[in-house]
């Protein structure tokens, strides 16, 4: 039976539903999705290459809302490109480039709240008036590597690619708070965007985060992403950067920030992004969101991925030489060892330049490769000493994937 469900979920949603708040975007498509081996079959199925406009071809897990991740190769060097990061939407509400809730020109930022002492109204000019700040920083959605979990949990089936790291530069949200400046019960900032639900009983995607999180001097309004203006499907004209927490805080297309005074109870904060309390070793916690059942997500846990190779890939006998990635919520990443005899040993592998703690972290391990079959572990571990799990945590929304990564490859 062609359902609701179905229309929505599949290819030709966009036919479907032309004009029904919708971007119509133009793609192109091309065969052979390399979808993360251990994705459910089904996703994997469904999967196609697929570029929108301003990008290469992604791999195309949902069409409405996109949510499209970037392919291993992208992952080769610390910093992801902009016509290659990955799209990830709650709800296809999306604006057009040419609306005027994102047009450049007539784009505003409305900041107040009643945990402010006053509102402003700010345009894309006085945010890039204002004093810029830099930082590279890694965005991963929450759910990266949720096709991973087994058993599967409900979701997008995200393989390796939900995310991306990326050169930031905007104004840092605490100087626009100081335009209204906070009074002193202010205890969270809540965040919306110009994205949507399109029926109206859905909720919109509003976010908050503590008011300590909201001053630090690492989150920004960010207007550029590797020197260039954000693409549109990234959150242009602006969007929020909070380096070292989840992607689900990093909301696109801002246009109303607002302090309160009362934890905010939005569905997105209330209902979602949580977990059982004592899942994760994470520092970082939401006092005014917490309950005593569960927590909502904050910062990134370790992690690292190779990127040099696929799991099943065939090479040459002899000397090669094994690269990846680890990153974590900006402590730093202290070290990645490698074992090749099934992790009874280890070795430290070398690691790449240090583009800052929130950044991408490149390692490399030379490795003399047998004839026949041979199998790969790494694992991270950062400067407060957590390292990445042996085991999958549970949780039902399939959060947090950090299991040390193994692939066996064949050399001949």
């Amino acid at each position: 039976m062609l359902t609701r469900r179905v229309v929505l979920g599949t290819a030709g949603a966009g036919l479907a539903l032309a004009g029904a708040g919708w971007p119509k975007f133009s793609t192109s498509q091309a065969a052979g999705a390399p979808v993360t081996p251990g994705v459910p079959s089904g996703a994997a199925e469904a999967a196609t290459m697929e570029a929108l406009p301003g990008k290469k071809p992604l791999i195309r897990l949902t069409y409405r809302p996109p949510n499209y991740e970037t392919p291993l190769e992208y992952f080769r060097n610390p910093i992801t490109p902009n016509d290659a990061f990955f799209v990830r939407y709650h709800l296809a509400g999306i604006p057009e480039p040419n609306d005027p809730s994102i047009d450049a020109k007539t784009w505003k930022l409305t900041v107040g709240g009643e945990g402010a002492n006053g509102n402003v109204e700010l345009s894309l000019d006085d945010i890039q008036a204002m004093p810029a700040s830099e930082i590279t920083a890694v965005c991963q959605c929450s759910g990266n590597r949720r096709g991973l979990f087994d058993p599967h949990v409900p979701g997008v089936q995200w393989g390796y690619g939900a995310m991306g790291c990326a050169a930031w530069k905007g104004a840092r949200l605490k100087d626009v708070l100081a335009k209204v400046g906070l009074k002193k019960e202010a205890i969270e900032i809540v965040m919306n965007g110009a994205d949507g639900p399109v029926f109206d009983k859905t909720p919109d995607f509003i976010k908050s985060i503590p008011v300590d999180i909201a001053t630090a001097d690492t989150t920004l309004i960010a207007y550029e992403m590797n020197g260039a203006p954000l693409p549109h499907l990234n959150g242009y004209p602006a969007r929020v950067i909070i380096p070292g927490w989840t992607g689900t805080y990093w909301v696109k297309h801002i246009v109303s920030i607002e302090a309160v005074t009362k934890p905010y109870d939005g569905f997105w904060m209330k209902s979602a992004y949580r977990f059982p309390n004592g899942k994760f070793p994470v520092v970082a916690h939401f006092p005014t969101q917490e309950t005593a059942a569960n927590t909502p997500i904050t910062e990134m846990v370790v992690n690292s991925l190779i990127t040099s190779m696929e799991d099943g890939a065939k090479v040459k006998a002899g000397k090669i030489t094994v690269s990846g990635i680890a990153w974590d919520a900006g402590y730093g990443i202290a070290s990645v060892k490698v074992s090749t005899d099934g992790r009874k040993s280890w070795a430290e592998a070398t690691l790449g330049t240090d583009l800052g703690s929130f950044a991408f972290r490149t390692w490399s391990y030379p490795f003399d490769a047998k004839p026949g079959a041979n199998t790969i572990t790494v694992r991270a571990s950062n400067e407060i000493g957590q390292t990445q799990t042996t085991a999958l945590i549970p949780n039902p929304a399939g959060y947090h994937h950090n299991v040390m990564q193994s692939l066996t490859f064949t050399a001949s």
